[in-house]
């Protein structure tokens, strides 16, 4: 790892910032929010904004610049500052409390440096590739976007051939970091990586715990401190996968959930606003704003983000079951709605994706041991986080206020025990269904739960330890036990960072870990094949077509050169024509039948050579495109070590 290529990469990190922050912060600040508020649902509204742009220019023609977008934010911006003065007037800061937002700073501090130094160790240079499956396709869609100007969620799928919906709001935002910034892809993308999982996180936990603890600020403060103690997420997403949107969505949940929350006390003129009509409609705004950033970073995050909402509302009701018989039948109807909405949802998500693609892997008594020791997929147990929650759960569970928040994490453990120890086919479809029965993605939702209830447990226990030691009392006792429980946490978490800067991610179905980070290995792209597919524009014309076998690394040509490499995503077409060319590419000019079936695929003028491919999960072997030398019909045209480029001449 080279410290200056990061500080080179500085310019990218700032436009990266820009990105998810600015659109947000503008038309926030126009929407009467302050503070963290402001701060923390700020990645929300840019990422609904920039994802709504996208469709509404894709679907007028407009092209996706900086311009173009700097004028959207601008008018929706300028819609907000006008709806802020019929919003009304703020109520007056309070003053008496400077010191506890400066500890909640201080923890905020603490999970982004902790969380970017986890990132930047395991990423090593901020111009390396994940070379992983997922990465082919997401970083040849932010090359598909600077080339057709559209980062519609509609038309996304174009990357591939496809059509219909998929969901580019990642995409948005890292193309246009790479525009406004001048940064090749993969430097962008890692940018807005680092932007999402060490500031957009540790923001939206701070903000969602300070929101469920309320009035406590204490929570709050270690829960930022505590962002990034479960390798579940943050880190677990860059690691697999890599899934750039869902890492997105994830970091944006907690965020969204606040608002949730929030949402009863604001109405009754406890927030941003002093009159709760106007209040409710700014609710309303921030509700269809975290849908819209949910569902356009990916939609299965809607669930989890409902589990929490329906949580919260569900013993609201049960504390205001009290009131007149028209009182309770709103309610009724209130909460049957609500509930018809999740189940339709549900079944809506678990239906538009392909169904279970993961069996069990744990027997049962094995992941209750992993959950109660927070040894989730086979990472290394979080032991003292674990006990904080369960501490967590306890004060949760006796305090009133607090007991939809344990009731939220007892049902997203739940999925996780489903996911990794029941093997029932239709439970597997239309309960996990909407995550693939992945459970990879399904822990990396377990941290929004349980830092909220770690923190506090461990607010509960710094509170009571100072009082029995020192005689504090009230406020005083609550500023003095978070200042020295930061203190403890800052330590920990410096000690663990020492002892084990990177944490691999463990191979369920294999029982193995990753030997090195996914960044820095060759096994999939070497130094030598990215080279080559660097200067495929100085061999290959703009409108030529260069296939080759995706799974050996060439799949990221398009990204690296900017020319047509075929195919874009990490694996091959499964169709007759394709089966053909796989196994007899290099006898084409002894076989018609490879010249016609590369017709099917516009006649491509080269071959990439990156040998055989291997039998990995998600990986193939082609033998027929690969040992071309010597071969009649086939130019030798560029070569950088095992790695070559070839002409097809046999079908000329």
């Amino acid at each position: 790892m080279t410290p200056g290529a990061w500080l080179d990469a500085a310019p990218s990190l700032l436009a990266a910032l820009g990105v998810v922050l600015v659109p947000g912060l503008v038309v926030g600040a126009g929407l009467r929010l302050r503070g963290l508020a402001l701060w923390a649902l700020a990645p929300l509204g840019s990422t609904a904004l920039l994802g709504g742009l996208a469709i509404a220019y894709g679907a007028v023609g407009i092209p996706w610049t900086p311009w173009a977008v700097g004028l959207g934010v601008l008018v929706v911006a300028v819609v907000a500052w006008f709806a802020g003065r019929w919003l009304g007037r703020r109520p007056p800061a309070h003053p008496h409390d400077v010191r506890a937002r400066w500890l909640l700073a201080a923890g905020i501090a603490i999970g982004v440096t902790f969380t970017a130094a986890r990132f930047i160790v395991y990423v090593q240079d901020p111009q390396a590739i994940s070379q992983t499956n997922d990465a082919v396709f997401h970083l040849n869609g932010i090359r598909y976007i600077l080339d057709t100007g559209s980062a519609s969620s509609l038309q996304m799928s174009g990357v591939v051939g496809g059509r219909g919906f998929y969901p580019s709001a990642w995409h948005a935002l890292a193309s246009m970091a790479a525009m406004t910034s001048g940064a090749a892809i993969p430097v962008a993308a890692n940018m807005v990586t680092l932007v999402i999982v060490a500031l957009v996180w540790p923001l939206g936990i701070a903000w969602f715990t300070h929101q469920a603890a309320h009035p406590w600020v204490a929570p709050a403060a270690i829960a930022a401190a505590l962002a990034g103690s479960m390798h579940v997420f943050p880190m677990l997403m860059v690691q697999w996968g890599v899934l750039y949107p869902y890492a997105l969505s994830v970091a944006l949940l907690p965020a969204a959930a606040g608002v949730v929350v929030a949402a009863p006390r604001w109405i009754r003129g406890e927030g941003p606003l002093e009159d709760g009509r106007p209040a409710a409609v700014l609710v309303g705004i921030l509700l269809l704003a975290s849908a819209a950033a949910l569902a356009l970073s990916q939609p299965s995050t809607l669930l989890a983000w409902a589990i929490i909402g329906m949580s919260s509302l569900i013993w609201w009701a049960v504390h205001h079951r009290k009131g007149d018989r028209r009182h309770r039948l709103r309610v009724t109807v209130l909460i049957a709605l609500a509930g018809g909405i999740f189940v339709g949802l549900w079944f809506a998500l678990a239906r538009s994706t392909t169904g279970s693609h993961w069996p069990p892997f744990r027997g049962k008594l094995q992941v209750v041991a992993d959950i109660l020791l927070n040894g989730h997929v086979l990472l290394p147990p979080a032991v003292g986080v674990g006990i904080l929650t369960f501490i967590g759960l306890i004060v949760s569970a006796r305090r009133r206020s607090l007991r939809w928040l344990a009731t939220a994490w007892v049902i997203l453990t739940f999925l996780y025990f489903v996911v990794a120890a029941v093997g029932q086919p239709f439970v597997r479809r239309w309960l996990l269904g909407a995550w693939y029965a992945d459970p990879y993605r399904i822990a990396a939702l377990l941290p929004v739960t349980a830092l909220p209830l770690a923190a506090i447990g461990l607010t509960a226990v710094a509170i009571w330890a100072t009082t029995a030691i020192s005689g504090r009392e009230g406020r005083d006792a609550e500023r003095f036990a978070t200042r020295w429980a930061l203190v403890v946490v800052g330590v920990l978490m410096a000690v663990w960072f020492a002892v084990a800067p990177v944490i691999q991610m463990g191979a369920i179905t294999q029982g193995t870990f990753d030997a090195e980070s996914r960044y820095a290995t060759e096994e999939y792209l070497s130094d030598d094949e990215r080279a080559l597919l660097e200067r495929l524009d100085e061999s290959v014309g703009q409108d030529e077509r260069v296939i080759g076998n995706p799974s050996t690394g060439t799949g990221f040509g398009y990204t690296l050169s900017g020319r047509d490499v075929f195919p874009r995503t990490w694996s091959h077409p499964a169709s007759a024509e394709w089966r053909t060319i796989q196994d007899g590419l290099r006898d084409a000019a002894r076989d018609a039948e490879v010249c016609a079936a590369l017709e099917a695929y516009g006649s491509p003028d080269f071959v990439l050579d990156f040998g055989d491919g291997d039998p990995l999960p998600g990986r193939y072997e082609l033998p027929g495109m690969s040992d071309f030398a010597g071969q009649p019909g086939f130019e030798l045209v560029d070569r950088e070590g095992e790695a070559s480029l070839w002409r097809i001449t046999a079908c000329s």
